[in-house]
């Protein structure tokens, strides 16, 4: 934690991914657009992977699939401000909320801030599915090596725990 004109920074973990449209250029536009955001500092980025859809019925080969990435930010921003800013990206990079984990042109989670553990109607931290999603996790090992996932334990631990299962 450091402090910037007075203001508190704490660090943030935000989960990116896109299946429709061009993916690699929506997540890097995104990307940009956290890192031009005043209170927000962008500290890391992962490398992007490939993976396949996922629906609440287990994975769907058919659907188009997901590029994925994990970026660190440190923010200056309450929770819910960051998470404002979030669907703000979504929504000008033509994210609809149709459909529960539906194709998209750009989804943003809120893993983690600042390892705070809370629930609300609006946003739980962390991230409640976080755990158990290697396009989540293997992402933020790769930019994170030492992660740690609140109430998880170590995002190490948690990837060498999905074995083949991911």
């Amino acid at each position: 934690m450091s402090v910037t004109k007075g203001l508190i920074e704490q660090p943030a973990v935000i989960a990116l991914g896109a299946n429709l449209g061009d993916r690699q250029a929506t997540l890097l536009a995104a990307t940009r657009e956290l890192a031009e955001t005043d209170g927000i500092e962008l500290t890391g980025i992962s490398p992007v992977i490939e993976t396949a859809a996922l629906r609440p019925s287990g994975v769907d080969h058919d659907a188009p699939a997901y590029l994925n990435a994990v970026a660190l930010v440190t923010t200056t921003l309450t929770p819910g401000a960051l998470l404002d800013v979030l669907t703000r990206i979504e929504r000008a990079h033509g994210r609809i909320r149709a459909e529960r984990w539906g194709d998209r042109t750009l989804d943003l989670d809120l893993v983690d801030f600042a390892g705070l553990v809370s629930s609300s109607e609006r946003l739980t931290l962390p991230h409640p599915r976080a755990f158990e999603r290697d396009f989540v996790l293997k992402p933020w090992l790769a930019v994170d090596p030492d992660a740690v996932l609140p109430g998880h334990g170590r995002v190490a631990d948690l990837v060498a725990g999905l074995g083949d299962a991911s």
